[in-house]
């Protein structure tokens, strides 16, 4: 098990509002799943980060990449492993 951090830049922000509620959906259902350790937006407004817990980096990009954020092409996706001290 691993963690992966995934910054979630803004593209679209009109777009974003629309998409939110389908990211909140289905970010809650990996939450349940025990897939998310931390999430939220920046205070910024300039996007946000997810912190997947997956086993291999494949399985996070996956993971990232159904988030309808991603999906629907609001917010561009940058993935990175995060090593938790």
């Amino acid at each position: 098990m691993a963690y992966y951090a995934a910054f979630l830049n803004m593209i679209d922000a009109k777009k974003n509002i629309e998409v939110r509620p389908r990211h909140i959906e289905y970010l809650n259902e990996l939450d349940h799943k025990g897939k998310v350790f931390a999430r939220g937006p920046f205070a910024d407004g300039t996007g946000g980060l997810v912190v997947y817990i997956a086993d291999t980096f494949e399985e996070a990009l996956s993971l990232a990449e159904k988030d309808p954020h991603v999906a629907e092409k609001s917010r561009r996706l940058e993935l990175k492993e995060w090593q938790v001290l």
